[in-house]
């Protein structure tokens, strides 16, 4: 079918081209390297973590998540045994983030960020989703226990706030720009979700039915309803997922509202906060931080706040999707265009300046004061899944891939008990501790973060994974990521059997095996951009287009029928573009999906004395770090001969007259990027000079 095209090259909607991520109860990951990862959430990261959330974990910063719904739990206790008697809190400001001047010993007052309680939220999303995987019925009772403690904290309205809830709910969405209840609300929506998709349990689904149902009744268009949109976006997606398990039109209409009212003018923090607006500059373009500068329609670069933006991103492709807006789409691809040729780094990391956590302008990547926020580049996957939603094109699933196996994994740790908010691409540990412009830049993981967004963004990805690696429609299935996996599809109303065996990262290697006798099947196969040719065994007779990067191939299948792919997986040196100054003269070293970088444990210190040769001479070997099998690579290169200083004294001038330095012959051995920093504090740099 040809798709016309819109006056400015884009393509309009094509509903026949959608497709939906697949049940995790209709997939079952058997897949080596991610089924361990998954297994890792399930017994180190999610017991860990919920630790974390009581304020249990020696060394790491204190949480105060579950202390909060305790708190406001009480209240609610004593509000209905008081009766007309209780004294409502009278709103007291405290400020973005606050601790009780005793930790050990807090009172009954709301502690930590605003957002606090999107950690249970996310906790209790990555739970849900292991269930799926992994029936755990101890793990279930305590999950079940913490959504008590949830649910006992609502108010009698359907309000779920403990920030307002315990400093006073006379300010309620009086602070729509900083103070994330609209947030706090999108995580619990896709926590409540997962939990009852996964169990069945609709406790916390009916909790979050009843909050939305209080925002609905809010905000809008309707005279007397405010006009506002969330400061940090997620609810926009986040109300979508509850439609499409309730059906309720109204939480779908809203998150349209959320989308179409964001950078309307006159703005609407303006008239929140008028006192914040400064003289002579009413009519700037402001709020870009907030993507809020201008109409979602209008915006065509990545501006802001990297996570707020791809998470904006995600719901105004979900909207586009659902109905079938065609200007929302368009505005979707622009963005997505912005952000992966100008401002993503090769790792998948987005957001280049710790100032803001920002995007900043196009071809800034600088690798040593790199911010690529672990959340950032999961919610850049959830923007990529949500594109090829609309339309299978691999140019998004690539991308995805990419995210996956560097930006995000390298955000914890290969024991999963410490984790990274920021990642870097280069680390020079001194630099780290006495550098302030690197300040945010850390050479080991750590145990947990006041601001935790990022440990428990983690454990949901990883524990949904499936979802990502899947996607269907009526009758194709569409295989964006090689993961294996048993899976089910019905075509026709008859069932698809389907089993997947990967190799991946290590190798490219794929066995599919097929029961689909007389269903009609179509397999879409990704074609990856990491290499230029692929071999294909099997499926003889069928019909083979290949199509946006995918090999889809339609026939008439057999009882079982087994396909392999074969991908060649070369050790390849990469570029990038020249308006990247920071990479001029060097290259990164990628196999298959995996980016590879050079760490001091295994070449030594000043990393930056090194330069890789073009005839690499590669070896691909198999190591352990940290007890975890991975392939390493070995290659040619140099180090840099520094002068003798000791001889004369002119030798040891900081700056001396040019000579071509020495370079002495080197082995260079290469680890995947995402295992770096499991061996102690290290030097770290994926960028390397290159000698021809």
């Amino acid at each position: 079918m040809e798709i016309e095209k819109t006056a400015t090259g884009g393509a309009f909607m094509d509903k026949t081209l959608y497709s939906r991520p697949l049940s995790l109860r209709a997939i079952q990951m058997t897949d080596p390297f991610w089924k361990e990862e998954m297994e890792l959430v399930r017994r180190e990261v999610l017991p860990y973590q919920w630790a974390a959330l009581n304020d249990a974990v020696e060394g790491a910063a204190p949480s105060f998540c579950m202390h909060n719904f305790k708190t406001a739990g009480k209240l609610n206790r004593m509000k209905r045994e008081q009766g007309a008697a209780f004294n409502e809190p009278a709103y007291t400001f405290r400020g973005f983030e606050s601790l009780p001047e005793d930790p050990e010993h807090p009172g009954d007052e709301f502690y930590g960020f605003v957002f606090q309680d999107s950690d249970f939220s996310k906790w209790i999303e990555a739970v849900g989703y292991s269930l799926t995987q992994h029936p755990d019925p101890a793990l279930e009772k305590i999950a079940d226990g913490a959504i008590d403690i949830v649910c006992a904290a609502q108010q009698d309205d359907g309000y779920l706030d403990t920030y307002y809830i315990i400093n006073g709910k006379d300010k309620i969405f009086s602070n729509l720009k900083d103070h994330h209840e609209l947030y706090c609300f999108g995580h619990l929506a896709e926590g409540a979700v997962a939990y009852f998709e996964a169990t069945g349990k609709d406790k916390l689904l009916k909790a979050a039915e009843r909050f939305a149902d209080y925002i609905a009744a809010y905000f809008g268009t309707d005279e007397g309803k405010c006009k506002g949109y969330p400061g940090h976006e997620i609810a926009e997606m986040a109300l979508v997922r509850l439609y499409e398990v309730t059906g309720k039109p109204e939480y779908l209409e809203l998150s349209r509202y959320f989308v179409d009212e964001r950078g309307k003018r006159p703005y609407y923090f303006d008239r929140e906060h008028p006192e914040e607006v400064k003289k002579g500059h009413e009519d700037e373009l402001r709020y870009s931080y907030h993507q809020a500068h201008l109409p979602v329609r209008s915006q065509d670069e990545a501006v802001g706040h990297a996570v707020r933006a791809v998470y904006l991103y995600s719901g105004m492709a979900d909207v586009a999707r659902l109905t079938g807006d065609e200007t929302l789409y368009e505005a979707c691809r622009k963005l997505w265009d912005s952000i992966t040729r100008e401002k993503m780094y090769i790792t998948g990391g987005i957001g280049s300046t710790h100032i803001g956590e920002a995007f900043s302008f196009p071809y800034d990547l600088p690798n040593d004061t790199a911010y690529a926020e672990t959340c950032a580049s999961i919610g850049l996957v959830f923007f990529a899944r949500r594109m090829l939603e609309i339309r299978p094109d691999a140019r998004y699933a690539n991308v995805m891939e990419r995210a996956l196996y560097n930006g995000i994994l390298s955000g914890m740790a290969l024991d999963g008990k410490s984790f990274f908010y920021v990642n870097p691409l280069e680390v020079l540990p001194e630099a780290c501790h006495k550098d302030e412009r690197k300040s945010h830049v850390k050479s080991v993981r750590q145990k947990w973060f006041g601001c935790a967004c990022c440990p428990p963004n983690l454990a949901r990805l990883i524990s949904s994974i499936g979802s990502y690696a899947y996607t269907e429609n009526e009758d194709t299935l569409f295989i964006h990521l090689y993961m294996g996996g048993t899976l089910e599809k019905r075509v026709a109303g008859k069932k698809a059997d389907i089993c997947i065996d990967s190799g991946m990262p290590w190798n490219g290697d794929v066995k599919i095996r097929v029961r689909a006798e007389d269903t009609g099947l179509v397999l879409a196969l990704r074609l990856p951009d990491w290499c230029s040719h692929y071999e294909l065994e099997g499926a003889e007779g069928a019909i083979k287009e290949e199509k946006d990067g995918y090999l889809h191939l339609k026939k008439d299948w057999e009882e079982e029928e087994t396909l392999t792919l074969h991908f060649p997986m070369e050790a390849r040196l990469m570029a990038a573009d020249e308006r990247v100054r920071e990479d001029i003269g060097k290259a990164a070293l990628m196999r298959g999906p995996l980016v590879y970088c050079l760490e001091e444990a295994d070449n030594g210190k000043e990393l930056a004395l090194l330069s890789v040769n073009t005839d690499m001479d590669e070896m691909i070997r198999e190591t352990d770090i940290c007890g975890v099998r991975m392939m390493a690579i070995e290659a040619n290169g140099y180090r840099i001969k520094k002068a003798e200083s000791e001889e004369k004294a002119v030798e040891k001038a900081l700056y001396r007259r040019y000579q071509k330095p020495e370079k002495i012959p080197v082995r260079l051995h290469f680890i995947p990027y995402y295992a770096w920093a499991n061996r102690g504090e290290n030097e770290m740099q994926i960028w390397t000079a290159v000698q021809e």
